[in-house]
């Protein structure tokens, strides 16, 4: 990879990280990073997220320490909004 991609992608990822206040633990929104790591569909990037969870059990860890499923609210095109599934995600 081109070093300028990689701090590109850097900064994307340093931009989009959240920070649960209680724990003060860093999490990451899949549905964020889908954009980023240029997956257009949801469909797709969840196949990715499923693997990720896989490979994390097969390494021993446990995947709920690190792929959380959550709840996010999105506005449609209409301006409503519903709800839709998505996973925060640890380093």
């Amino acid at each position: 990879m081109k070093k300028e991609l990689i701090v590109q992608l850097h900064a994307s990822f340093e931009e989009l990280v959240h920070v649960e206040e209680e724990a003060g633990v860093e999490f990451w929104l899949a549905r964020d990073l889908q954009k980023v790591l240029g997956y257009d569909t949801w469909r797709r990037f969840e196949d990715v997220v499923q693997r990720a969870v896989t490979a994390c059990e097969n390494a021993g860890y446990d995947p709920g320490d690190h792929f959380a499923r959550v709840g996010k609210m999105v506005t449609l095109g209409s301006g409503a909004e519903r709800k839709v599934d998505d996973y925060a995600l640890t380093r």
